[in-house]
């Protein structure tokens, strides 16, 4: 059983976690992100923002900005309008497409009513003149705070899920719904997706983040430790000790999180709904994994059919890494950068080395990904690893994903196969079936390298 209680700091991936070097009041200062294309301009918000204790970050284009607010999840940004080659407008469009609780303030040097007016129209909370006075600029950015969820979600809660996939972004906001409920949440999902990470950011968004977060792994445990684990453990007769509390008891006011519940027994599982019917300990808000089907776990006789009502109230499917490819390039950079900090020295991959990583299948997923980056910046003596060094490292057995053109000549070849089989070998029947003139069919075969004569039976070859 894992207990963290509120000054706790979870992992940051799968297996990197870093100290807690912050306060919590720290942590919980706004973040602000500056995007302008002058330096001079950059140093002056920051050193503003700064002195009105806000976290800022600056960069100096649009896809900074966009890359910056993948990584650290702002919760207001503040641009300057004049920016290349994506202007100020454009990123604001971009950014509230990517995340339409962002706050964006444009700020400018050369303002005009109608630009000011297709700022907000485009979601600008507001539109800043250079130069700004401190009184202005710090004014504007509380109201703005105050317009955000920033007060509604103490604490950076999701700071440790590293994503720009829209898909993972629909199951955060999911997340971060179910976090103003007491319901309990069941969280779906291959291993490795990160089951575990998504419940701690329910758990940081919640009211109940101050109280404790209790972990109990069901699988590959013993059933009398696990049933010691849950409710607790009896003192032995004419022991001076006290009886020791399970994790129902010592989540109360926080948390439980029951993973890969669908290892859980079926004695186990009677025991859990009963105690789950005491008032006692209901006080703790569960969330449970499984990366099995309860509902057909649950038909076949294996898990209690009142358990996984009680269970799929919230329920919320975490995709493979496979949907979300895109997050693969950001994950890897995620990786290097904290292996690099605990190794003393960052290492890189090269662009052909990262293509292949997103090609990559990774049945594992994230969990997966992690272990191979670890593994590599362990092995690798250069600082670029290149593509040949991660093939070594992958194995014969890595499945790569065909990119989209060759899938697209995969099925054309699978097709024609196909349909030859079904007429004999047949073109003019085959090329009827495909709705194409039997002279474009003959070249759909020649381009595909695919004989008529090889699916011809035997008695009608000439």
């Amino acid at each position: 059983m894992e207990h963290k209680g509120p000054h706790s700091t979870a992992s940051l991936g799968f297996g990197i976690t870093r100290a807690e070097s912050e306060s919590k009041e720290t942590v919980r200062k706004a973040r602000i992100l500056v995007v302008d294309n002058d330096p001079e301009s950059r140093r002056f918000l920051n050193a503003r923002l700064a002195g009105g204790h806000y976290r800022v970050d600056t960069v100096d284009n649009s896809q900074a900005a966009l890359d910056a607010c993948v990584r650290s999840r702002p919760n207001l940004v503040i641009s300057e309008l004049r920016l290349d080659p994506m202007d100020g407008l454009a990123l604001l469009k971009e950014l509230k497409s990517r995340w339409p609780a962002l706050t964006v303030i444009i700020v400018t040097a050369h303002a005009t009513i109608p630009e000011a007016v297709r700022a907000t129209q485009c979601g600008a909370f507001g539109f800043l003149v250079k130069p700004i006075e401190r009184e202005e600029l710090l004014g504007q950015v509380e109201r703005a705070l105050a317009a955000s969820t920033f007060a509604l979600a103490e604490g950076d809660w999701r700071s440790d899920i590293v994503t720009r996939s829209q898909l993972m972004e629909e199951r955060l906001g999911l997340a971060n719904r179910a976090a103003g409920s007491d319901a309990p949440v069941l969280l779906t999902g291959e291993n490795g997706t990160g089951k575990e990470l998504l419940a701690r950011a329910i758990h940081a968004a919640s009211s109940r983040r101050d109280h404790p977060f209790v972990a109990v792994r069901c699988q590959d445990s013993d059933e009398a430790a696990l049933e010691d684990q849950l409710f607790g453990r009896a003192a032995p007769p004419g022991a001076a000790r006290p009886r020791e509390p399970g994790a129902l008891e010592a989540a109360r006011g926080g948390t439980l999180l029951l993973d890969d519940i669908c290892d859980l027994s079926l004695r186990l599982q009677s025991e859990l709904m009963a105690a789950l019917g005491d008032p006692m300990a209901s006080r703790a808000r569960l969330i449970s994994t499984t990366s099995r089907d309860l509902k057909k776990l649950m038909e076949a006789g294996e898990f209690r059919q009142d358990l996984y009502y009680h269970l799929d109230v919230l329920p919320i499917e975490i995709p493979p890494l496979g949907r979300r490819r895109e997050d693969i390039p950001l994950l890897v950079s995620h990786f290097l950068e904290q292996a690099g900090e605990e190794g003393g020295g960052k290492k890189l991959y090269s662009p052909e080395a990262i293509e292949l990583l997103a090609t990559t299948d990774w049945p594992g997923n994230v969990r997966q990904l992690f272990e191979l980056v670890k593994q590599n910046v362990a092995l690798s003596h250069g600082k670029i690893m290149s593509k040949e060094f991660v093939e070594r490292s992958l194995g014969a057995d890595v499945k790569k994903v065909p990119s989209y053109q060759e899938a697209r000549e995969n099925f054309a070849r699978d097709y024609l196969t196909h349909n030859l089989q079904a007429t004999s070998g047949n073109v003019s029947e085959s090329a009827r079936l495909a709705k194409r003139n039997r002279t474009d069919f003959y070249k759909l075969l020649a381009r595909h390298r695919v004989a008529p004569d090889d699916f011809k039976k035997a008695d009608t070859k000439e």
